[in-house]
């Protein structure tokens, strides 16, 4: 408890002598800082060892700006997803008024901004997560993933186009795909490629249904069941959540980083 006062007490005073901003101050004090956007939890990398993200799908772009601003004033980052170009623009400009000096990396494909203020450095991790996409529409979903397991820190390796429809595009890469420590793998259609990739390799496989497809079992259906039914040991996350199939590798990087 007195640790806690004194982290209070420094707190108030760095506020005090203009050392840091409100935001930086509520961040530290409560874990969290409240926008007329909503709150923005600061303390999830922290807690739980992945950043928080800002879901733009949903918001408007001035919203989404100011809670991306938020993040970077209070943790050094600020990472947004599922962007339109409106958002991303927004993003861009609110970053460049509040820190000229920051990174701003926008993905078109991916639907991602990304923003690192000056002198922030990107977590290290000693573990690779391999990234595979069966074809080029499943790219922006396997995208999301790669973005979010790099900015957990680890090491990624993207490999794309090696669906099943021709199995040799798979296996002239299985001894670069064997050589990571987990490995995501996003495919739409009848998403065979998590299954055979599984049988394959003996890192920990998170397969990522893509919502690609024609008419019965489309936008994902057929891939999500096709994973949830897999005779290979897998773990599934849902149609096109790039970033959980991300951060669960990031997890797991993690994991094998700290052993």
């Amino acid at each position: 408890m007195r640790e806690e006062r004194t982290d209070a007490r420094d707190t108030l005073e760095s506020l005090a002598a203009g050392e840091i901003d409100v935001s930086e101050a509520e961040s530290r004090l409560s874990g969290y800082v409240t926008t007329d956007a909503g709150r923005f939890d600061s303390d999830r990398e922290q807690r739980r060892g992945i950043p928080e993200a800002v879901l733009a799908e949903g918001k408007r772009p001035a919203e989404a700006a100011a809670l991306a601003t938020t993040a970077l004033e209070s943790t050094g980052r600020a990472l947004v997803t599922r962007t339109n170009p409106d958002h991303a623009a927004a993003v861009r400009d609110a970053v460049g008024e509040i820190a000229p000096d920051a990174t701003v990396e926008v993905d078109e494909t991916t639907r991602t901004v990304v923003a690192h203020a000056e002198g922030y450095e990107r977590p290290e991790l000693d573990a690779t997560v391999a990234v595979v996409a069966a074809g080029t529409a499943d790219a922006p979903v396997a995208g999301e993933a790669a973005l979010v397991a790099r900015e957990v820190g680890a090491t990624v390796d993207r490999l794309g186009d090696v669906g099943v429809a021709n199995l040799d595009r798979l296996l002239d890469q299985v001894e670069r795909i064997r050589e990571a420590d987990v490995v995501v793998v996003a495919a739409g259609r009848e998403g065979a490629l998590p299954t055979v990739v599984a049988g394959l390799v003996a890192a920990p496989v998170i397969a990522l249904p893509v919502s690609t497809g024609y008419g019965e079992g489309g936008e994902g259906a057929a891939a999500l069941s096709g994973a949830l039914q897999s005779c290979t040991v897998l773990t599934t996350v849902n149609v096109d959540a790039g970033f959980v199939a991300g951060a669960q590798a990031g997890l797991i990087a993690r994991a094998i980083d700290g052993a």
